[in-house]
């Protein structure tokens, strides 16, 4: 089965985003999706470095509930930022130290404090051991620091343990 769908996780993935994008589950796209979504994985499954090992499902959809929560209050609280006045903002550049070693793991947390209005993850360290983060309006970067490795980072390093 791993030579038909050598990354199961994507495969799946892929269908669902194909469906979403399309805004339909007719059956002619669920076909087509399938189709592209166990092709893509196969043709591309010599340039990953490694197989994702991926633990714990269900705390990574927990993480994805928590993401997508995250990401509407800080759509309102950037809009309502935005909408005030500038002097009330207080961007701030700081440095987030990081526990994850897997490169999977570092990008789903990178791309999910950018996904997250009013934060951006700007850089990687040379060697791994901390992102540099961008925040419109910090008002104490200890904790701030402490949000982002409780709520994305905690969850992530369970689910990319050691295989």
């Amino acid at each position: 089965m791993n030579k038909i769908i050598p990354h199961p996780i994507l495969t799946v993935s892929l269908i669902i985003v194909w469906l979403l994008l399309n805004n339909t589950i007719a059956p002619g796209h669920i076909v087509l999706g399938t189709i592209l979504a166990i092709l893509i994985p196969w043709f591309t499954a010599s340039f990953w470095e490694e197989r994702v090992c991926a633990k714990n499902p269900l705390v990574f959809l927990k993480f994805v509930g928590v993401v997508l929560y995250d990401i509407v209050i800080a759509n309102l609280t950037v809009a309502r930022q935005v909408l005030g006045s500038n002097s009330d903002l207080k961007p701030t550049l700081f440095k987030l130290p990081i526990q994850l070693e897997h490169p999977l793991g570092i990008s789903i947390l990178a791309s999910t404090i950018s996904l997250t209005p009013g934060t951006v993850s700007c850089d990687l360290s040379e060697d791994k051991t901390y992102l540099i983060i961008h925040g419109l309006s910090v008002e104490n970067v200890d904790e701030e620091i402490e949000t982002i490795l409780q709520r994305y980072e905690k969850p992530l390093l369970e689910v990319f343990q050691k295989c």
